[in-house]
């Protein structure tokens, strides 16, 4: 009998979740919850590469948990899990190890961007994409939703799977496909640049009203006259509407940009209800979840207990192939 498309994704506790975040990994990944069997983690085994408080730690793996169930996932449609809650993905990282090029890591980008921004360069942060192929390939995984940052870790993860299949039989593990959502893939920041943490304009998903409007209110723009038309092409203001407004009130903005007549405060007035009212239900959600500290909990437990059973298939597949076993 063949088994439904599984789909995996995973999303680092490195802090408070934004809504590049939510567009980029955690939108796509809900709405694959009905197109196969969905895998999706907390990797937090990925975070201790720039994070060296293990209280921040645990907490930011609860948060996104919880943020996580609040934007939708459905633990009865997915599994989900702490990454570390399933040490075959170390066994399996090791053997990939042993026929992964240095020089296909030292053509990863993400490794010398984080380095040149100070962190610290570890094995473990050079080795991160094997790591990222170890949870990808461990659950047989067909589909892998992505943001164009992390394109390039795929493409190492599919190396890395040929290169075993050809060293030790066809079949050995699954070759992957991404899932790049062109038109969200990238979100733009408050300042106009791609919306990172690293670069202190992101906006979060979730927290008080009046300080997240706020940040909205602080968007840079120039100095057109209120009754002048304003430039549509690189308006940050324009950007993130599109994200939450309907197509029809999108429109009009972009109308009202090119006839004048309406200021920037107007603008980002509008752009911060329709943000505020877009996360409106996840919000109440988010509430229900935070009141029952012990459903995470059980979610999670459940959730690596369904994981280890597949994992421990795939790992037992490639101990033979390779003569573990």
């Amino acid at each position: 009998m063949l088994r439904r498309m599984r789909i995996l994704t995973g999303l680092q506790p490195s802090g408070k979740l934004h809504i590049g975040n939510y567009f980029g990994a955690m939108e796509p990944a809900v709405r694959l919850q009905d197109e196969g069997e969905a895998f999706y983690f907390i990797a937090d085994y990925h975070a201790m590469t720039s994070m060296r408080d293990p209280v921040g730690l645990r907490e930011n793996v609860r948060e996104l948990a919880i943020d996580f169930l609040a934007c939708g996932l459905d633990p009865a449609r997915a599994v989900f899990f702490r990454q570390s809650a399933v040490p075959e993905v170390n066994e399996l990282a090791w053997i990939l190890s042993t026929v992964c090029p240095v020089s296909l890591l030292e053509k990863c980008h993400s490794y010398k961007d984080k380095v040149a921004k100070g962190i610290a360069a570890t094995h473990g942060l050079f080795a991160y994409p094997v790591l990222m192929a170890a949870d990808i390939l461990l659950y047989d995984s067909n589909q892998v939703p992505v943001g164009k940052d992390q394109k390039q870790h795929l493409e190492v993860t599919r190396d890395i799977a040929v290169k075993l299949n050809e060293a030790f039989g066809e079949g050995t593990v699954v070759l992957p496909d991404p899932i790049i959502r062109d038109d969200t893939a990238v979100v733009i920041g408050l300042d106009g640049q791609k919306m990172s943490k690293s670069y202190h304009n992101t906006l979060p998903i979730f927290g008080e009203e009046k300080p997240l409007k706020k940040l909205l209110m602080k968007i840079p723009t120039d100095s057109t006259p209120v009754e002048a038309p304003k430039p549509t092409a690189g308006s940050t203001i324009l950007a993130l509407y599109k994200l939450f407004a309907s197509p029809a009130d999108y429109a009009l903005m972009v109308a009202d940009h090119e006839r004048g007549g309406v200021g920037y405060g107007d603008f980002k007035k509008r752009l911060a209800d329709a943000y505020w009212d877009f996360f409106a239900a996840m919000r109440a959600r988010r509430a229900e979840i935070t009141a029952d500290p012990g459903y995470v909990d059980a979610v999670l437990t459940q959730g690596a207990a369904r994981a280890r059973e597949e994992a421990a298939k795939v790992l037992a597949r490639v101990r033979r192939a390779v003569g573990l076993t």
